[in-house]
């Protein structure tokens, strides 16, 4: 396997937590572990710094001076993006989906501490005015570098091929048999790289993708998409193994009202694990995805295994739904 050139932006490995204060309360006789992503140490954590370690290096190689991204108002990706690059000293402009709220919060308000500029555009604009911010910027002589919303694409997913080898070391050394690893799906890069990254490790359980956003909804759509994704990864580090779409597990019925919008699902997860672990989950995500393995759970789906649930980030953004959660 080839390796390819990145820069530190995260602290690693992340830790990996037994929860048998949550499982306890959950009822269930199997081991939950947690998978600290949310500790990657750049800006407010998250699972985007590894995929920005890779994406970086690419931006310094091509001598680019301001990045281009795009995402939610409460994208955990735009913030790690903005943090990263005021740590390399690049210009950043995020195009994020809706209207400027009145009430500034979260993740939002950590943005803009940043100084970086930001566009408010509807969601389906996004692409369209990164494309447009580019153009003008090279008129001003300027070198943009667009990043895909979520850091998803073959090089942002070679992060987390090299994470699902540093879990696997960490099941080795911890004496852990792990059945299944429970995860948010949303832009497919994570997922993608996982799952490859489990293939070329050799991994036997089961690795399950929660979606928890209507892109990512489709049953038909969104494992070949995951599928091309992790191939490209593959070509980019030189190795054989191609996936297929039916490699990827998901579960698709915790959408809820839609993106960012908090359910009876995303509450009880979010108040369950802080009131049993006195751990945090964002409600976009994490919260979502934890939902999810406690219904799961509590459906007889998953009896007496060992589960690990990879917590990607987005707690600052609990700050700016505490109405919703309280």
């Amino acid at each position: 396997m080839k390796y390819l050139r990145k820069i530190t932006l995260a602290q690693l490995p992340t830790p990996l937590h037994e929860l048998p204060a949550f499982a306890g309360k959950l009822g269930y006789t199997g081991n939950i572990y947690m998978k600290r992503d949310d500790l990657s140490g750049l800006a407010a954590g998250g699972n985007k710094s590894r995929k920005l370690e890779y994406i970086m290096a690419d931006v310094l190689r091509q001598d680019a001076d301001t990045v281009i991204t795009c995402g939610g108002l409460q994208s955990n990706h735009c913030l790690q993006t903005a943090a990263a690059a005021k740590k390399l000293g690049l210009d950043c402009h995020l195009v994020l989906s809706g209207e400027k709220p009145g009430n500034i919060n979260g993740n939002l308000f950590l943005d803009m501490l940043t100084g970086v500029r930001i566009d408010f555009v509807p969601r389906p604009e996004r692409e369209y005015r990164m494309e447009a911010l580019a153009d003008v910027l090279r008129k001003e002589g300027k070198k943009p570098y667009i990043i895909p919303v979520g850091g998803s694409n073959a090089l942002g997913a070679v992060g987390y091929v090299m994470a699902m080898s540093e879990i696997l070391r960490q099941f080795e050394l911890m004496r852990i048999d792990c059945d299944r690893i429970v995860i948010a799906a949303s832009s497919g890069g994570t997922l993608a790289g996982l799952v490859l990254g489990a293939a070329i490790g050799g991994y036997k359980g089961k690795i399950t993708g929660i979606s928890i956003d209507r892109r990512s909804q489709g049953r038909d759509a969104f494992p070949p998409k995951l599928a091309e994704l992790a191939n490209r990864c593959a070509e980019l580090l030189e190795v054989e193994i191609r996936l297929k779409a039916e490699d990827f597990e998901l579960e698709y019925g915790y959408l809820g009202a839609g993106y960012g919008v908090v359910g009876e699902n995303e509450r009880h997860a979010v108040r369950m694990l802080a009131e049993s672990e006195g751990l945090f989950v964002g409600p976009v995500y994490t919260g979502r995805a934890l939902g999810a393995l406690i219904d799961c759970i509590k459906k007889g789906k998953w009896r007496k295994e060992t589960i690990c649930f990879w917590h990607t980030g987005d707690m600052a953004a609990l700050f700016d739904y505490s109405a919703e959660l309280l």
